[in-house]
């Protein structure tokens, strides 16, 4: 397998519409057409394809929770069938839903009534109710720093 840098290269040499740079994070930045490379990180081979795969299939962002699952999972796919081939680079399964569980798990607390603990409803950007006791709560964007649920009020 090419090393991490030889990747870069490479990637560097076959799109050049976007930036590649060595970050502490993986990370692809709409704004700047930036892809942020760890190579440090364990799977930086396949970690930099599938933040590759966010730039190619224009994913600038969502706009309720579970848009972000189906993003990552669309972002696999195309790195794991359509750019890793190329390469002759191999993504997993298990990586693939290792990674999306991550994304299952936030999911799954920001959606977590901080009242009766049942999961509710996202019924606007940031803000979900329960389906089980109404109580409504306001989350913050949480992906890359601790979640926080803020309980708003209670409709009875």
């Amino acid at each position: 397998m090419l090393s991490i840098r030889s990747l870069i290269n490479d990637l560097r040499d076959d799109y050049p519409q976007f930036n590649f740079e060595l970050s502490d994070e993986f990370l692809w930045s709409t704004q700047k057409q930036t892809i942020f490379i760890n190579p440090e990180m364990e799977q930086s081979h396949e970690y930099t394809l599938h933040e590759l795969s966010h730039a190619l299939l224009h994913h600038k962002g969502y706009e309720r929770d579970i848009e972000l699952l189906k993003l990552e999972r669309d972002a696999w796919d195309h790195a794991k069938i359509r750019i890793a081939p190329h390469y002759d680079i191999v993504i997993d399964n298990a990586t693939i839903q290792n990674n999306l569980d991550t994304y299952r798990d936030w999911l799954h607390a920001r959606s977590t009534c901080p009242e009766c603990q049942v999961n509710g409803i996202q019924t606007k950007q940031q803000l979900y109710t329960c389906i089980s006791c109404h109580h409504l709560w306001r989350v913050n964007e949480a992906r890359v720093c601790a979640l926080r649920r803020y309980s708003l009020s209670s409709i009875k």
